[in-house]
């Protein structure tokens, strides 16, 4: 097997380091020909893109053509960017990530679509640089008045922006630019400035040759990002843009980018390496991913970037390292918390990363305290990059499993003691109506409510249906409706009532923290404890209670209803979904639920909660419903064949410890 690793890692340095030479074209982005420079005495072949394929091409329009249709050419011959490290500036070679890039974007421009993506990216490859001078060329080479606006995250980085395009247009040839140019070099007379300030701002210029525009805004002054007449848009760091002057992400690029048009020959690009789950970017980046959005979603890892790799002293260092790693392919336990286990290494080769990589990875990882803050500056995958660097809970990856489930769009509408109307502005999702067979099934179906606030600032209330009839077929519970949002009280009971007697009297269950003690974690509107739960208690009878033991009930101890999470209960139903999640034992069908998953975390203090500027809302509704439906109700009973009765009922039980689960 070691001779096997060894091999396959040869065949994987062997593509990394394949020749790659932008001006011939040997080695560079998308599908290309082999032909001859035409006119010329060396008879070396070049290869072109497959684009340029039936142009008539001559020693006098090669250059131009070559440049229109060939971005890795046109950046290494006319572009100069700034050295790494000092130096006189260096003509810009893509690197391996960039090509991955470049070949992403040509892709769509040739398909005639508009280019929209979302960049999700390790740092320090060049990500912004690239995607920045790919639009100068569509603006130098492709088009005329093809105006540009790029936000920054700081003015710092405006600043940088700045000086790359100086530096660029500075070595740009002036016949590039100009067609009058192109046809006589030595003209007389005085020629145009290659690029000007527009105004005292000193953030926006203009391209006279090209009758374009370059705007340069940063997020931390909104009203420098606000969009006109722009064709393409560049949002730099999105993820780790803050609120200012009362404007969100959402608002700054709402107002840059609404004015372009869905059309071919405009480009939009969020670009950020990730900032935790549940914001902007992260919400964004998933509808990409799952194919609900105008955009592109595009990660790029660590190992992507050829930087980030060490090499070994030699071939038996490299073979004793091959051995080590298959050895450890199977250990969970890291040695300390500056390591990565076995396992996880392991899992860095099976998705393409080099020896010499996970080497440089082991190395790296040293620096670090937590493989949180590792992740979040070197992600291995785009489920990895968005993980917060707190003390997670559920596993991320058991979480991502459950993501193929909450593809089913839902229905959305009202649910009154008429039954359901569909209604487009509607708050209840709707993944699944009733069974209408006739089947009496006991509490088939399970309500849970978690219980929020009225105003805006109050945490969300959530009202969450279970469907357990799957369980009778050796399959799992699912979610089947959903309602979120702030409401008054009475019309929160209202609202649970009405969906449990639409869902076949389901059993109702009320988390009671909030309304009989005080939770820090949980910002609602006071003590409604006796008002909610009386309420439901006279208006609707299959309502949940706790269990009492014999010696309450021959005292007379008045029954309590509603489930209290308390520093007894909370360890006990998070347990629960830890076990759920990690193997798979029901379907979830809202994506929301799995942001809150990731971004909920195991505090110092050994409590648990969302990470500031995250909700637990929806994920208390799941582990109180799937606590209470695998441990205090028994499962299901199949249908009769050719009968409505069921062959028993189910009831109620005590629950049961984990350790008997």
């Amino acid at each position: 097997m070691i001779e096997k690793i060894l091999e396959e890692n040869k065949r994987r340095l062997a593509r990394i380091h394949r020749r790659f030479d932008p001006l011939s074209g040997e080695g560079s982005t998308g599908e290309r020909f082999e032909t001859l420079m035409p006119g010329a005495e060396d008879k070396s072949p070049i290869w072109l893109p497959v684009s340029m394929k039936g142009i008539r091409l001559t020693p006098g329009n090669y250059e131009h053509m070559r440049s229109l249709h060939d971005f890795p050419y046109w950046a290494a011959k006319y572009v100069y960017i700034k050295r790494k490290g000092g130096g006189d500036d260096v003509p810009f070679v893509l690197n391996r990530p960039q090509r991955k890039f470049v070949e992403c974007l040509e892709k769509v421009r040739l398909d005639g679509k508009p280019i929209r993506l979302i960049l999700l990216k390790a740092r320090q490859w060049g990500g912004s640089t690239c995607s920045q001078l790919y639009m100068a060329w569509l603006q130098l080479m492709h088009s005329t008045s093809l105006n540009s606006l790029i936000i920054a995250h700081q003015g710092v980085g405006s600043d940088e922006i700045k000086d790359m395009f100086d530096r660029m247009i500075e070595s740009y040839p002036a016949e590039m630019l100009d067609a009058e140019e192109r046809k006589d070099p030595d003209r007389s007379g005085r020629k145009r400035k290659k690029m000007e300030r527009v105004g005292r701002s000193g953030a926006i210029y203009r391209v006279p040759s090209r009758n374009c525009k370059i705007k340069i805004g940063t997020a931390e002054r909104p009203d420098s990002c606000r969009g006109g007449d722009y064709n393409l848009v560049h949002c730099s760091e999105v993820g780790i843009w803050k609120k200012t002057d009362g404007k969100s992400p959402e608002d700054i690029l709402r107002s840059a980018c609404s004015g372009v048009l869905y059309a071919p020959m405009t480009m939009i690009v969020y670009e950020s390496t990730a900032n935790g789950t549940g914001n902007f970017f992260h919400r964004e980046y998933e509808a990409a991913k799952r194919g609900i959005s105008q955009f592109e979603a595009l990660f790029i890892s660590w190992f992507d970037i050829d930087l980030y790799s060490l090499p070994f002293g030699n071939e038996a260092q490299r073979e004793r390292f091959a051995a080590a790693l298959y050895e450890g392919r199977e250990c969970e336990a890291a040695e300390s918390d500056r390591c990565q286990p076995g396992a996880y290494l392991w899992w860095l080769w099976q998705q393409g990363a080099t020896l010499e990589a996970i080497n440089w990875y082991i190395a790296e990882r040293s620096k670090y305290s937590e493989h949180g803050l590792m992740a979040a500056e070197y992600p291995s995958d785009d489920i990895e990059a968005f993980v917060h660097s707190g003390a997670r809970v559920f596993d991320k990856y058991k979480v991502e499993a459950l993501r193929k489930g909450c593809g089913v769009p839902p229905r959305s509408g009202e649910i009154d003691d008429n039954g359901f109307s569909p209604l487009a502005s509607g708050g209840w999702k709707i993944w699944k109506m009733p069974d209408e067979s006739g089947q009496n099934i006991d509490s088939r179906y399970v309500t849970v409510v978690d219980v929020g606030g009225r105003s805006a600032k109050a945490d969300w209330s959530v009202i969450a249906v279970f469907d357990r009839m799957p369980m009778a077929f050796g399959e799992r519970p699912e979610i089947v409706a959903q309602w979120r949002g702030h409401t008054d009280f009475d019309l929160l009971t209202e609202k649970a009532a009405d969906a449990s007697r639409f869902y076949g009297n389901a059993l109702l269950v009320i988390e009671s923290n909030t309304l009989e003690t005080h939770d820090r974690d949980r910002h609602t509107d006071g003590d409604l404890s006796s008002f909610i739960l009386n309420r439901l208690r006279d208006s609707y009878p299959n309502l949940y209670a706790r269990s009492r033991s014999e010696e309450a009930v021959t005292r007379g101890v008045p029954v309590r209803y509603g489930f209290h999470t308390n520093i007894a209960t909370k360890p006990m139903i998070i347990a629960t979904l830890v076990k759920v999640i990690r193997e798979g034992m029901y379907i979830e069908r809202d994506p929301a639920c799995l942001d809150e998953y990731l971004s909920y975390e195991r505090r110092q203090n050994g409590s648990y909660g969302a990470i500031a500027g995250c909700h637990d809302d929806l994920l208390m509704t799941r582990a109180i419903g799937l606590h209470i439906i695998f441990h205090e109700l028994d499962v299901p009973s199949r249908p009769l064949p050719g009968s409505n009765m069921l062959a028993t009922r189910a009831s109620r039980r005590s629950p049961r410890s984990l350790a008997s689960w």
